[in-house]
């Protein structure tokens, strides 16, 4: 438990006042599907850019890989460099052609842009994918709980049950008010709140400066400051290189990331969203691995250690603040969580609402019966991720490492090609969707020599081969389609 937990509980308190009073405004502005799922389309770029960045990060950011780092030092590297170079190419790759083609789509959810896209009309390919967008972010959400457990485990000393439990109350009790845009304007203060958290707590606590970092770390362990060895001095294989690079290839089919492109105001914004996006992520990163680092230093020093490495935020935090101003600092992790969390029961709850029950259960639902059902599915997702995450040894990296592969196997690849391949067909999205998200859940149960590779990346090459031979081997798309991809095309010209 932390010490003066009180002063941080008020802070805490105000914090999710704050957060609250933002779910009420939006609530007011929230009457149709299109506003509770998409903002009505109204994001300018700082929401956009933040709120994408915010709803990824999550709380991996401020507790996965500042442990990441405090245990494996600058090879952390390798994983964050994968992720800023991910997160640049999803928002020049997909962001405009995206935003423009649910438009002419008329499409809310990723499920129904996929559905639409190729004239669907069994709805197959919207059934499935919802279906995989209700595992995956299973088990991404439940790892947002897991981190909110952490937290108010550590700061109130509580057991870890019901730390879960309070966390999953914070995030689900204002997802359910305002929706897209509740959460879009929670994750921009959020999203600048985890930002500064991640500049402020190094700095503080580094003594001595940068150059004298580099000197204690060469005193505990040289072999944190290579690229090529792992903390022990065994070289990294080529395996362990490739699976922390391909965690970028997974913003291509990240649905909470995507919906930000879809929700944008117009094509330009995207242009300055993608800017702020990338500086964001690189700073926040840095700043996350200087705290893992800084944070082995620091114990070093008083001669003590950390069993769990992803808890070493918290620890500096309290170690080097006032009460008041650790609160705000330690709400950033709980900014982090619930601007991940709710995005994801967002999306989740639209996959439940928009793709299973408007077309399989009731074709005729009014936007205000969608919501309804939308904000009942939060409550329901909820709980099952509130199940997952009882385990109080499970990895909050682990746990975003599995649905980060799945959806960046079952949905990259559709994607990309499907807004930029015009030879694309129905069949070839099904098998790709398919044969990606299969892949995951094989691959993971798979172990020794290249089985060891992160699963996201023969998700990826099998599901872009699955695409591009069942698209050869079954035929041009029908002339629909291909009259809807020219229009899509003459659109993006036009909205540029």
């Amino acid at each position: 438990m932390i010490e003066n937990s009180f002063a941080i509980t008020g802070t805490f308190i105000a914090y999710l006042i704050l957060m609250l009073a933002i779910g009420v405004i939006a609530y007011k502005r929230t009457s149709s599907s299109s506003d509770y799922f998409l903002g009505g389309r109204s994001l300018g770029p700082w929401p956009a850019a933040l709120s994408a960045g915010a709803s990824d990060m999550s709380g991996w950011l401020l507790l996965g890989l500042p442990g990441y780092a405090y245990a494996a030092g600058i090879e952390a590297f390798w994983l964050a460099g994968g992720l800023l170079v991910g997160t640049w190419a999803n928002w020049l790759i997909n962001a405009k052609r995206l935003r423009t083609y649910s438009i002419t789509t008329d499409a809310l959810t990723l499920p129904e842009f996929l559905s639409r896209r190729f004239h669907d009309n069994s709805k197959l390919i919207q059934t499935i994918s919802a279906f995989f967008i209700l595992l995956f972010f299973l088990f991404y959400t439940s790892s947002g709980l897991v981190a909110g457990g952490k937290l108010f485990e550590t700061v109130f000393g509580l057991n870890y049950t019901t730390a879960v439990i309070i966390g999953t109350v914070c995030v689900v009790s204002y997802t359910l008010f305002g929706g897209f845009l509740a959460v879009s304007w929670t994750d921009l203060v959020q999203g600048l709140l985890m930002a500064a958290a991640l500049m402020i707590v190094p700095i503080a606590a580094m003594n001595g400066g940068f150059g004298q970092l580099v000197t204690d770390l060469e005193t505990i362990n040289p072999e944190l400051l290579t690229l090529w060895n792992d903390s022990k001095g065994e070289p990294l294989t080529a395996i362990a290189i490739i699976s922390l690079v391909a965690w970028g290839l997974g913003y291509f089919g990240q649905p909470h990331i995507l919906a930000r492109f879809k929700a944008s105001r117009s094509n330009k914004d995207l242009t300055t969203a993608r800017r702020i996006a990338v500086v964001w992520s690189g700073l926040s990163m840095v700043g996350a691995m200087l705290v893992g680092v800084v944070g082995l230093v620091y114990l070093n020093g008083q001669g003590s250690n950390l069993a769990d490495g992803e808890k070493i935020f918290m620890l500096l935090v309290n170690a080097m603040f006032h009460p008041v101003i650790a609160g705000i600092l330690l709400a950033a992790i709980l900014a982090a969580i619930m601007s991940t969390a709710d995005s994801q029961l967002l999306v989740s709850s639209s996959a439940l609402a928009e793709d299973f029950y408007k077309q399989v259960f009731n074709k005729d639902a009014t936007p205000e019966q969608v919501v309804t059902v939308g904000r009942a599915a939060v409550i329901l997702l909820s709980l099952i991720a509130l199940f997952l995450a009882m385990n109080p040894d499970s990895s909050v990296l682990g746990l975003v490492s599995y649905a980060w592969a799945g959806f960046g196997a079952a949905f990259g690849p559709a994607i990309v090609l499907s807004l930029f391949w015009a030879g694309m067909n129905r069949n070839g999205a099904l098998a790709g969707i398919l044969v990606g998200g299969i892949t995951i859940v094989v691959w993971k149960q798979l172990s020794g020599g290249w089985f060891d590779v992160y699963e996201i990346v023969p998700g990826i090459i099998f599901s872009t081969i699955a695409i591009v031979a069942v698209s050869k081997l079954t035929g041009e798309p029908s002339d629909e389609v291909k009259a809807q991809h020219a229009e899509f095309e003459k659109q993006l010209k036009e909205l540029d």
